[in-house]
């Protein structure tokens, strides 16, 4: 179990959940303290409101947290411009050349297994990151924004994935893409001024009177998609 007791700091205000073998979607405003929460929870950021499998996460040793819980974040940064994407990937601890090679050909691009990851596009960042949560298998995989820069073909198979329970063993997925949301029907959080103004089920999220209330009409089902209404 992951939980978060009573936490506050300079974005978020009074926060409380728990997680335990379930997935779930933390969706909300720009500058509402979505990252910052996933960084609390992953210890990037330290707090003794954090507790992991009933310990503190303070207390947790280095290598049982990296076992137990793994922040992607939305954009991939490296000490080392001049790494390949084979040897960044191999740092994620599966030192298996076949996995790797697997892990590359489920997105497609196992073309970029030895280019530097410095030359990569956005997208192809973002696809790695995902690969590299993959080869991790932590017990909790925090994803910020895994479908941002990605084209619809590579949205669709990121869906996929994400759907797919015997990928990542328990996900958190902080995202702007509503329909993505809507689509994996797993249990939502909204946050709003460092608040939790939601917290329940995908379905009693996206009923169009709650849709209408939190994001003030400009946000619609249509057809079973969630879309913006321009």
């Amino acid at each position: 179990m992951l939980e978060l007791k009573n936490y506050s700091n300079y974005i978020l205000e009074d926060i409380n959940f728990k997680i335990d073998n379930k997935n779930l979607i933390i969706v909300g405003d720009n500058g509402a303290g979505k990252t910052t929460l996933a960084k609390v929870l992953s210890g990037l950021i330290k707090s003794e409101n954090v507790d992991l499998e009933n310990k503190a996460l303070n207390d947790t040793d280095y290598e049982s947290r990296v076992k137990l819980v793994n922040y992607i974040p939305a954009k991939l940064d490296i000490f080392d411009d001049y790494i390949s994407v084979k040897e960044y990937l191999e740092l994620s601890g599966i030192i298996d050349s076949k996995r790797v090679d697997e892990v590359l050909e489920l997105f497609n691009i196992k073309n970029l297994k030895d280019q530097p990851c410095k030359f990569l596009s956005s997208g192809e960042s973002q696809l790695v990151l995902l690969s590299s949560a993959i080869l991790h298998n932590a017990k909790y995989t925090i994803l910020d924004e895994p479908t941002s820069n990605l084209d619809p073909i590579k949205i669709q198979k990121v869906f996929a994935v994400l759907k797919d329970h015997s990928y990542m063993k328990n996900k958190i997925i902080i995202t702007h893409n509503l329909n993505l949301a809507y689509k994996l029907g797993y249990d939502i959080i909204f946050i709003k001024d460092g608040k939790i103004k939601f917290q329940g089920i995908s379905s009693e999220f996206f009923t169009q009177k709650n849709l209408d209330t939190i994001y003030e009409g400009t946000v619609k089902k249509y057809e079973d998609n969630i879309v913006v209404d321009i």
